[in-house]
């Protein structure tokens, strides 16, 4: 059985295990977390070529105040390729397998987040980041950023949206939530985008973020309006944190409208 977690991309990093300089970086293999980011402005598509049993997309993806990315994706939604069995074996499904690689409005909102914070100083880490779009913003001005997911791909296709914007290597980790991790360290902000996607009544993902987070820190969540932020609330008070509760709507670069909210969660900060 493999481990839980696994660093799968970049320079030497405490303990992990780290992928050899001559790792491909143009194609994913199907032994390689889970979701976050769709409805950006696209100035540019370059469609649909099969890859290992799904197809792909390269668009050019506009951040507000940044200069575009390059950005490779899923094809759609429609997409799946299992043929290891991996995913299965990490509970997940055909019909969630896809959406780690999609674009989505919440992963935007974070992005241009990300974009517009000062993030010198701060070690930061994404959850559930999916194709990264906040994280790879982030890493491009600058800030210690570590990516993070649970999918199988999620690592290749940041390997590979890093080689297309020339940018430098970027701390990953594959983990799951339930994982101990205790390398992977503590931050002063965790950052995730439509990361309250289920009710969570034990508490796993605040458990998780408890072990990760220094005593003064941050947690930033950009939630859709989903239903489930009760129970995450109650268990972030329970762990010494603060709530911020603002709106996210806007109207995004494609012209599209979003709804949500910025979740912010201080503890030893001024909310």
């Amino acid at each position: 059985m493999r481990p839980a977690h696994r660093l799968a991309v970049f320079p030497p990093y405490g303990s992990f295990r780290i992928l050899p300089d001559n790792f491909p970086a143009a194609e994913p293999d199907p032994r390689s977390a889970r979701c976050a980011t769709d409805a950006f402005a696209v100035s540019s598509c370059r469609k649909a070529h099969p890859v290992q049993g799904y197809q792909i997309k390269h668009e050019s993806i506009a951040i507000a105040g940044e200069a575009d990315l390059q950005i490779r994706s899923l094809l759609d939604r429609a997409q799946y390729a299992d043929p290891l069995g991996e995913s299965e074996a990490l509970g997940i499904s055909s019909a969630i397998w896809p959406l780690f690689g999609l674009l989505w409005p919440s992963g935007q909102v974070l992005a241009r987040l990300m974009a517009q914070r000062a993030v010198s100083g701060e070690r930061i880490l994404e959850l559930g980041c999916g194709l990264a779009l906040a994280s790879l913003v982030a890493h491009r001005r600058g800030a210690n950023i570590t990516a993070s997911d649970i999918h199988p791909l999620a690592g290749r296709f940041l390997l590979e949206n890093l080689r297309l914007n020339t940018l430098a290597p970027l701390p990953y980790i594959r983990t799951s939530w339930q994982a101990q991790c205790a390398a992977l360290g503590q931050f002063d902000l965790i950052i995730g985008s439509d990361v309250l996607y289920e009710r969570d009544e034990a508490g796993v993902l605040p458990a998780f973020i408890q072990a990760h987070t220094r005593n003064t820190a941050e947690v930033m969540i950009v939630d859709p309006d989903r239903g489930n932020r009760a129970h995450f609330n109650r268990h972030m008070l329970a762990l010494g944190f603060q709530l911020s509760d603002t709106r996210a709507d806007c109207t995004q670069p494609d012209g599209s409208h979003y709804k949500g909210r910025i979740l912010r969660y201080l503890r030893g900060l001024a909310v």
